[in-house]
């Protein structure tokens, strides 16, 4: 602990990184009621705390190391904070990133001078061709988080925090990825101020820190989601598990909807437009104050980027509303008769309808695929189920539903009569250019596909929905097929939202 200290307190990131404010959130703090607090990382030089442990880990080079030059592997906010310190110091750098990383980090990395290598569809692929670059060219290698001298150099924002806020505090929320930036906030904190809880917060779909602790040890996941692109990391380090697992007083996993509803939250108080992985940990204080564990006192979170392809904020407006209980989501059948959809919208009273959409069924029942805008949160999503059951309609609520949020609500209409022997999967892969033809590459098969829809969110994966007719006696043999295309893939065939509104009459 001492030896983080020190380093933290020795480091030379003020060469190239400014101590950024510790904004308040008046509009969330009002909404909570409770103080929130939002650190600005964001507002960095290369728009991300990466930086900061890049340029600490940089700075200790010595002559010949910076003579051989470095590589270093990152989804893109580490590698500009590389590029960045390397372009100061006259240092060769070369980055290899996931070739899903977004553009405006790869072109950002580009313009600040680096040489860019894109492989592989994650972080590890880009990381282990980064070690063999290393190993091949005689480069240094700068890890992204596993590295004594960039977790100090992140532990400089932990410093800043208990400067600037010298008051009660209580708790800290930090994004988890590798874990370096809650390694190096919590060493320093918690040496300070103990009393002060510092919690790693995570996206559901990968929970790699939450996992490791479970283990008591490393693990490696099987696969992360790749929304959240800056923590999209399979295992976390060696050494900040040793500091997390010591230092941290829990781990937060949120969903992809509360992380979209964060961003806006972030837009909402400073007009500024949070990555996903920036806005991770206000979505983790917001989950800790509505379930009544977060701590008394003032609560930080720590805005750690903002590197997002514009056109993403397409997904994120769509998700925001449903991530802050602002919108809940119904299928409702109703009768097919003159009057029935009257007297359905009345049982709504004046609720803003947000989505209506409706495809004849049968002779007898309509099926209704209805948003409505919430005001009271869940225990109104809740009331508005009971009321319309109560007035004898079949409803299901498809708010937490990803097959319904994600393609259902844009397919609203489409049966077929007669269709034989459907399957239904959902699928993601990463995007790129070509992406959607190689997966419809790997698609080559003696099955008919009855179904297919693929929206691109402007996000780094694409997300299908495949209707492919299978025999009930190949299903065994189609299964191995599916797990053998190499996709993270969902077994839809049970969930109601595909019965209602697209399965065969």
């Amino acid at each position: 602990m001492h030896d983080y200290i020190r380093a933290t307190l020795r480091s030379a990131v003020y060469e190239v990184a400014q101590e950024t404010p510790l904004d308040p959130l008046p509009r969330l703090s009002a909404r909570l009621g409770r103080e929130v607090l939002l650190k600005r990382e964001d507002l960095q030089p290369v728009f991300s705390f990466k930086i900061r442990g890049a340029h600490n880990r940089l700075s200790k080079l010595d002559a010949a190391e910076r003579a051989r030059g470095v590589v270093c592997a990152s989804a893109g906010n580490h590698a500009q904070g590389v590029a960045y310190s390397a372009a100061r110091l006259g240092i060769r750098a070369v980055i290899v990133m996931p070739t899903t990383t977004p553009s405006i980090k790869v072109e950002g990395v580009r313009r600040l001078g680096g040489e860019v290598v894109l492989t592989g569809d994650g972080f590890d692929a880009a990381n282990e061709h980064a070690r063999r670059l290393a190993a091949e060219e005689g480069l240094v290698f700068v890890h992204p988080f596993d590295d004594p001298d960039v977790i100090a150099g992140q532990g400089t924002i932990g410093m800043e925090l208990v400067r600037q806020h010298p008051g009660p505090l209580g708790a800290i929320y930090v994004p988890v990825g590798g874990g370096g930036l809650a390694a190096g906030i919590a060493a320093f904190v918690k040496f300070l101020r103990p009393d002060v809880k510092v919690f790693g917060v995570e996206p559901e779909e990968a929970p790699t820190l939450t996992a490791a602790l479970a283990a008591g040890e490393p693990v490696t996941l099987d696969r992360v989601g790749l929304f959240v692109d800056g923590v999209a990391v399979k295992r976390v380090g060696d050494e900040t598990f040793r500091l997390c697992s010591t230092l941290l007083d829990g781990t937060v996993t949120v969903s992809v909807d509360e992380i979209c509803a964060a961003i806006k939250d972030v837009f909402d108080d400073t007009r500024s437009i949070a990555e996903p992985a920036g806005a991770l940990a206000l979505a983790g204080l917001r989950r800790h104050v509505e379930d009544g564990q977060a701590p008394d006192g003032p609560l930080v979170a720590i805005d750690s980027g903002a590197n997002t392809n514009f056109d993403r904020l397409r997904h994120v407006a769509e998700r925001a509303e449903l991530g802050e209980g602002a919108e809940a989501i119904f299928a409702v059948q109703i009768p097919e008769e003159p009057g029935s959809y009257r007297r359905f919208v009345r049982l709504l009273g004046d609720r803003q309808i947000t989505e209506f959409n409706y495809r004849y069924a049968s002779a007898d029942r309509a099926v209704v695929f209805v948003g409505v805008q919430l005001v009271q949160g869940q225990a109104e999503r809740r009331r508005i189920g009971a009321d319309l059951a109560a007035a004898g309609l079949t409803v299901i609520d498809l708010t937490d539903n990803e097959l319904a949020k994600l393609h259902i609500r844009h397919m609203v209409g489409g049966r077929a009569d007669g269709l034989r022997d459907e399957v239904v999967y959902r699928f993601e892969f990463p995007e790129r250019p070509g992406a959607l033809l190689d997966f419809l590459d790997g698609l080559q098969m003696d099955w008919n596909i009855s179904l297919f829809h693929y929206r691109n969110h402007g996000a780094d994966h694409g997300r299908v929905l495949v209707g492919i007719q299978v025999p009930p006696a190949e299903r065994s043999r189609f299964v191995d097929y599916v797990e053998g295309l190499g996709y993270p893939y969902w077994d839809e065939n049970d969930n109601a939202a595909y019965h209602l509104f697209l399965d065969g009459l």
